[in-house]
């Protein structure tokens, strides 16, 4: 059996042993040269001067690379052509964005000679915030706006109506393997391309509409990531074309590679939001009607801000049945970087406005948050999403009583209550909160992929496909499937680079669809192989098909048992092609962009976290002291890899609401651009109780491979529950406090509604409560 057992990544031996090679690990090729992109000074300016005289002269310089270098179009937008240049023109709309590039012998040299550029600038008054772009009416792309029921006549015929607000900050993918393009020029206008890249097709075809050179003429090619969160799904393009043009004008190979704080400061980040939310409820907490407004920063360019945004839409309700709600959501347009997609993709920030709500909700009535959140899930009789999609295989609640019997959830809750009556200093917090994701891209015709399997004379197998790597197990799990079609051992697959010369036209690693496509798309190419092997097995050995058994690399035909290298040898002396390509496109999908309804998503991914937090009130540190995670995979592929996944994501989602704060000045400077200023999570700071367990989720059936479920995104917003329980221990003693994201230590300490409890805290004495603080800490 090579699925649903645990594998070990691929690349698990060789990334502990060093060996994993990325693209800064290749062998330079004779001549490389190195490109260096000078950034503007000023969030919002016109360019009055740009003399580069000097910096040509420089000593190691090579070339300086300007928009007249550019043979093709100046414009790398993956979605709204025109709004993205390559370099800037007339004027810079974000302080780091790329004025040009200096092409030298090597980094140093390059980064020096930019110092002698002569640049002049008008400034002008730049849009930094999204109150600011409100004001001004500043988009990137038009506002959305969706509804259903009547939201307003139910929320002024509620028993009970709150309103309320909160702000989640961006996010950096701190990937640990920075933006990295290697090009080569070849004979005849080609461009070989090594990329850390998510999207390898779409790299392919900016690089070529900008060389102006076919698509064919560009190979784009990644063996593994080391990481991308979504970082490299579109922002990898532009050094890739910067990389692919100073190739072309020199005819020597170049490389660009960003350092961490030019990558921080270039490149884009999750999606700030502003959501306010009005809700009318009954006494149980059931909402009668609800209505959000989201105000999405996009920064400077639309990138995927438009589908990212309308993510927040879908996912407003996250597992609630909202009869009368009603979204606005808008995509502002700031002098900051262009944010782009992030592990999660718009969705967190959606879920987080209703279970803000819901826990305000709780707060009012009194009650236990996780009752109010139980009479709101969907349930049989209410099963239709404001999109117009069918909820189907909804195990929540099932999944919610059997996490809250294996934490001892009621107990705990009743535990922390005791806590909070007997501390003085410290507050504790438990929370519960599920997630439930739509599966798919929202963009129906990117949800197809393709496969290439190629098996050679001594029976060892090259699989290749059009997904990536970036350490989230895809490779593993692909080969795994394949491995069980033939049911050969799984070091008999080759995994194989990641080519658009193998496997043309495919869509990103993302949207945590990419063992659905392409562990479909290689199970379709295995699948045209093994019935190949199966009509040359009848014809040779006149047997039934019915006879014919794929068994532990032997192939039994009739009273016969031959090695599986045997047949593929037959195959070949009796000219049966071994090579295949695969093809899927996902089912039963289709939707409205306009009227905002139908079926997006081909099935919903589940899951459950349970939170337990500790707060010192006098200085706003906290720990997230245990973590109790149920999810919900379908069958899953690879245990192993799968927690993996949900704790890893667990723990990054945990980053974006505690620790990571993004921070730009009054003249737009992104001060927080380096690892000193930017917190992720640390190794102490992972819960030191974290228990993760899969849900057995026998009755899901759909179009996935062996009805496993995606892994990658729903477990990040699970971490919600760690800022709903941040906010229960703040709660203790106040109505309502209010905590934006991130919940820094400095944001819980100056929360208004604590005032009275931490005022003239820094003149007491810290004797015996200062041990108590402690102890409890840690």
């Amino acid at each position: 059996m090579n699925v649903h057992v645990s594998k070990s990544h691929d690349s698990a031996a060789k990334q502990v042993c060093g060996e994993a090679v990325y693209i800064d690990d290749l062998p330079e090729p004779r001549g490389t040269l190195h490109v260096y992109i000078a950034q503007s000074p000023h969030a919002h300016a016109q360019i009055l001067k740009c003399d580069l005289s000097e910096v040509g002269k420089q000593p190691g310089v090579i070339t300086v690379l300007t928009l007249d270098d550019i043979p093709g179009q100046h414009d790398i937008s993956c979605v709204h052509a025109g709004d993205e240049p390559i370099f800037a023109k007339d004027y810079v709309q974000f302080a780091g964005q790329a004025l040009y590039a200096v092409v030298a012998e090597n980094i140093a040299a390059a980064r020096r000679a930019s110092a002698f550029s002569k640049m002049e600038f008008k400034v002008l008054a730049p849009i930094l915030t999204i109150d600011q772009a409100m004001e001004q009416q500043s988009f990137v792309v038009p506002p959305r706006r969706v509804s259903r029921g009547d939201p307003d006549h139910a929320l002024s015929h509620a028993p009970h109506r709150l309103q309320g607000h909160i702000t989640t900050g961006g996010q950096d993918h701190f990937y640990l393997e920075g933006q990295i393009s290697l090009a080569e020029p070849g004979e005849d206008g080609e461009m070989l391309i090594y990329c850390s890249t998510q999207n390898p097709s779409e790299v392919q075809n900016i690089c070529a509409r900008v060389l102006d050179v076919p698509d064919a003429a560009v190979k784009v090619q990644v063996r593994r990531m080391g990481g991308a969160f979504g970082g490299k799904e579109t922002q990898a393009t532009q050094f890739a074309a910067i990389a692919a043009l100073a190739a072309h004008k020199t005819k020597r190979p170049a490389k660009l590679r960003l350092d961490r704080d030019d990558d921080m400061r270039i490149t884009g980040k999750r999606h700030a939001f502003v959501i306010d939310y009005d809700v009318g409820f009954d006494q149980s907490g059931r909402i009668q009607g609800i209505k959000f407004v989201q105000k999405v920063r996009c920064g400077y360019a639309a990138d995927l801000s438009g589908a990212v945004a309308d993510r927040g839409v879908f996912h407003c309700d996250n597992a609630y049945f909202l009869e009368n709600v009603a979204v606005e959501s808008y995509r502002c347009k700031t002098n900051t970087v262009s944010d782009t997609a992030f592990r999660g993709f718009g969705s967190p920030q959606g879920m987080i406005g209703i279970e803000r709500a819901l826990l305000d909700v709780a707060h009012f009535l009194g009650k236990d948050p996780l009752e109010v959140r139980r009479v709101n899930l969907y349930d049989p009789d209410r099963a239709q999403t404001h999109y117009g999609q069918s909820v189907s295989n909804f195990i929540l609640p099932e999944l919610i009583d059997q996490l809250t019997e294996q934490a001892a959830y009621t107990e705990r809750r009743q535990a922390v209550k005791t806590f909070n009556e007997t501390n003085k200093f410290l507050r504790k917090g438990i929370a519960l909160t599920p997630v439930m994701m739509g599966i798919c891209f929202s963009r129906t015709h990117l949800n197809q992929a393709g496969a290439l399997i190629n098996i050679y004379k001594d029976g060892s197998i090259a699989l290749n496909h059009g997904g990536t790597e970036m350490g989230q197990g895809l490779f593993v799990k692909v080969a795994q499937i394949v491995a069980q079609e033939f049911d050969v051992s799984l070091d008999r697959v080759r995994i194989t680079a990641t080519t658009t010369e193998k496997v043309p036209n495919t869509s990103a690693t993302a949207s945590s669809a990419g063992v659905d496509l392409n562990g479909m798309a290689a199970r379709d190419a295995a699948l045209k192989l093994k019935n190949r092997l199966i009509n040359l097995a009848m014809q040779h050995y006149a047997v039934a098909k019915e006879d014919i058994h794929f068994i532990n690399d032997h192939v039994e035909i009739g009273a016969q048992r031959i090695s599986f290298e045997k047949l593929i040898e037959l195959a070949y002396l009796e000219r049966i092609s071994l090579s295949a390509t695969g093809f899927f496109r996902t089912p039963e999908i289709h939707f409205d962009q306009v009227a905002f309804q139908g079926r997006p998503f081909l099935y919903f991914a589940y899951g459950a976290a349970i939170s337990e937090v500790v707060v010192d009130i006098l200085t706003g540190e906290y720990r997230v002291i245990r973590v109790d995670v149920l999810h919900d995979v379908g069958r899953s592929l690879n245990p192993a890899i799968d927690i993996g996944q949900i704790e890893g994501g667990f723990i990054q989602g945990m980053g974006w609401l505690t620790t990571e704060e993004l921070w730009w000045d009054e003249s737009g400077h992104l001060r927080t651009h380096a690892p000193s200023t930017y917190k992720i999570p640390a190794i102490s700071d992972r819960p030191a109780i974290m228990n993760i367990s899969l849900m057995d989720n026998p009755s899901f059936r759909a179009a996935t491979p062996y009805f496993s479920k995606a892994v990658g995104e729903p477990p990040l917003m699970l971490a919600i529950s760690v800022h709903q329980a941040l906010i229960e221990a703040l709660a203790f003693n106040v109505a309502r406090p209010s905590l934006d994201v991130p919940a820094t230590p400095e944001r819980i300490l100056l929360v208004d509604s604590m005032d009275g409890l931490v005022r003239g805290h820094c003149a007491r004495p810290l004797g015996p409560a200062s041990d108590e603080i402690s102890a409890v800490m840690r």
